[in-house]
């Protein structure tokens, strides 16, 4: 049976009074600015999986019906630099988000790669991705804490869809499932393998405070939740998944994750050396156990394939595999000397 559930604006969509007045003043100078280009704008991110705190970004998707025009660019810029300076908000700096043309937020496509006239060479970098080169479309996009847009695709991703689709915030415009078709759990997967491969060719940076080094924690928590489960969870649930799931000699860098959140005095210290050696081998044995749960699933196909043939019934282990009763993690010692963590 379909969902029928309509997800209505809200006058209040966070706890945070002083963000709401932000949010309101966003949403009313963007329907000024843009007039016919301004379809809708959401909350994605931590405020709609359910895991927002008062040190959270927020993340805001405002949904066009074109690119912005280069006449519309520099009044939104201004706008949001104008919020930058509002007196006594501690949210002023808190926003993040993109302004999303809704013909390439409906599904995600490798094409059109690049707006028009603006093609990219081999040679571009994204600002938004740590350095990533060009994949697909990328929107106009306001970092955490920044002043200045820059084109990049860190919203353009099936994880921000599905976030918006399923889980997130009308601040106006219409319910986001009819602007973005249904993302399938293997779309997710996909995209997170691809998303832990890259996080590990980058190097895992930045690294120097404890608030990075737990954040990388998280993320990678998050990425193995996700190919689990085919869904997105909140940090929180992630990490709990994690504990509950994961080799328990992982569970002392994943229980003090947890435990830290931004605006604690122990986040702005410098990372703990032993940390930063344990949250590396952590990300290889992420990505270890991202191959055998794909190798596992691709096994269990294969029997099922044959068993509905009618076909004798594969043994994993006459092709060199391995059962997830028989799997042994990677050897990593989460502090890099032997102690559990």
């Amino acid at each position: 049976m379909p969902n029928t559930h309509q997800r209505a604006p809200s006058r209040e969509p966070t706890p945070y009074p002083q963000l709401n007045a932000v949010l309101a003043h966003l949403v009313a100078e963007a329907r000024r600015l843009l007039a016919d280009n301004f379809i809708g704008a959401y909350l994605q991110g931590s405020f709609a999986v359910g895991d927002a705190d008062p040190y959270s970004d927020c993340d805001v998707i405002v949904v066009t019906r074109r690119d912005l025009a280069a006449a519309e660019i520099a009044p939104i810029q201004a706008m949001h630099a104008q919020i930058h300076e509002w007196p006594d908000n501690p949210w002023r700096n808190q926003l993040e988000g993109s302004y999303a043309p809704a013909a390439i937020l409906k599904r995600w496509s490798p094409t059109p790669r690049d707006p028009p006239g603006e093609a990219r060479d081999l040679g571009w970098t994204d600002p938004g991705m740590s350095g990533a080169p060009a994949h697909a479309y990328p929107f106009w996009y306001l970092d955490h804490g920044s002043r200045e847009f820059v084109r990049s695709e860190h919203d353009n991703t099936q994880v921000v869809r599905w976030v918006l689709r399923e889980k997130g915030v009308v601040l106006a415009g219409p319910d986001p499932r009819r602007l973005i078709d249904p993302v399938a759990p293997e779309a997710l997967r996909a995209e997170v393998r691809q998303t832990l491969e890259l996080c590990a060719s980058l190097g895992l940076e930045p690294m120097h405070l404890a608030a990075w080094q737990t954040f990388w924690v998280g993320l990678f928590c998050r990425m193995l939740h996700t190919l689990a489960t085919g869904r997105v969870a909140s940090k929180p649930a992630a990490l709990g998944w994690a504990e509950a799931s994961l080799d328990p000699a992982w569970s002392g860098l994943i229980g003090r994750a947890k435990a830290l959140r931004k605006g604690m005095p122990e986040a702005a210290l410098p990372a703990d050396p032993d940390e930063v050696r344990a949250t590396r081998a952590f990300a290889a044995y992420a990505l270890e156990w991202a191959e055998h749960w794909s190798k596992s699933r691709e096994q269990a196909a294969q029997r099922l394939a044959l068993a509905r043939a009618g076909q004798p019934r594969f043994d994993a282990r006459m092709r060199g595999g391995m059962s997830r009763s028989t799997y042994t993690p990677l050897p990593f010692k989460p502090d890099g000397r032997g102690r559990r963590g």
